[in-house]
């Protein structure tokens, strides 16, 4: 098991989209599956559906890259580690997950995850073999997947009240900035703005608000 941090710059590369990828060798079956995540829980909880999925498998070997905030938390926002884990899920040691990581950690590949599902067919594959299995495992799904370019965002919440609703509004559809609206007794905005530009923005609402605006 493997389970590191490391600094990390403002824009990443990542997955596209879920994809999976199957091969067998020697009677094994291997299938790779990945998934673009946002947080070590959300990857946390694609390996632990994976292996609910495939608790019939002999091996389900996760690998995961993901922006976390200093403290462990989930946040992909500014002052974000890298938090690296793998796990060679009863495989030899260093013959599974840390081959699984090494593919994400080559294609520089972050907030991601993989699990490669072994089913196995009667035949030792050695070590050598096994790293080979769950490298091209993890590379078919990756390639299946598709990398694009990202930016940390970070969430921001905006409470107003009616009189000041419509002017946030225009800020944030003005931005393009994704963004989710409850109307109760205030009005509540969700907001995702990249990280470089957060501090501009939050000045922004402040000052178009006079103030009024509560922003967490």
């Amino acid at each position: 098991m493997t389970n590191t941090d490391t600094d990390t710059d403002d824009t990443y590369t990542t997955l596209a989209t879920d994809a999976s990828a199957s091969f067998v060798v020697q009677g094994s079956e291997f299938i790779g599956h990945a998934r673009p995540v946002e947080t070590v829980a959300d990857a946390e909880a694609f390996v632990t559906a994976i292996e609910e999925e495939y608790d019939d498998a002999t091996h389900n070997v996760p690998a995961y890259r993901v922006r976390a905030d200093a403290g462990g938390g989930s946040r992909d926002g500014g002052g974000s580690l890298l938090r690296e884990y793998s796990s060679d899920d009863g495989e030899p040691s260093s013959s599974a997950g840390k081959p699984a990581l090494n593919v994400l950690a080559q294609r520089d590949l972050e907030n991601c995850v993989v699990v490669v599902t072994r089913y196995y067919g009667g035949t030792n594959l050695g070590v050598g073999g096994l790293v080979r299995a769950y490298s091209r495992a993890v590379k078919e799904a990756v390639n299946a997947a598709g990398v694009v370019e990202r930016r940390p965002h970070e969430a921001i919440a905006i409470t107003v009240e009616y009189d000041d609703s419509g002017t946030v509004r225009g800020i944030l559809e003005s931005e393009g900035y994704e963004f989710d609206a409850t109307y109760e007794a205030a009005v509540s905005f969700e907001v995702r703005v990249p990280v470089a530009e957060a501090a501009a923005f939050r000045d922004r609402i402040r000052s178009a608000t006079s103030g009024r605006a509560d922003l967490e």
